[in-house]
């Protein structure tokens, strides 16, 4: 399996690619806030944990750039809720 995490700005998205198929989660971005907006994991990806894998890459990404975190995507709050440890990361 080959992966690659990428914050895709052009089009506002922080993508995982696994196996020629991407994953993304969609964000709108404001100087010292960035909200996560919605999830999308390809059929072909399901039951792998992909959508786990992109949620920690982009978490860990919204880290690194020290910018407070808004979530409005329903898989990254139940994702949030299971992982604790970026809750310091919420507005």
């Amino acid at each position: 399996m080959t992966e690659a995490f990428r914050d895709n700005a052009a089009q506002s998205r922080f993508e995982l690619t696994v196996d020629g198929h991407t994953a993304f989660v969609v964000y709108r971005k404001t100087p010292d806030t960035i909200t996560l907006v919605h999830t999308e994991v390809p059929p072909e990806l399901g039951g792998r944990g992909i959508g786990s894998k992109l949620a920690r890459a982009t978490l860990d990404a919204v880290r690194a750039q020290k910018i407070k975190l808004v979530v409005k995507c329903e898989f990254i709050q139940g994702f949030m809720k299971k992982n604790p440890e970026y809750d310091d990361l919420l507005a």
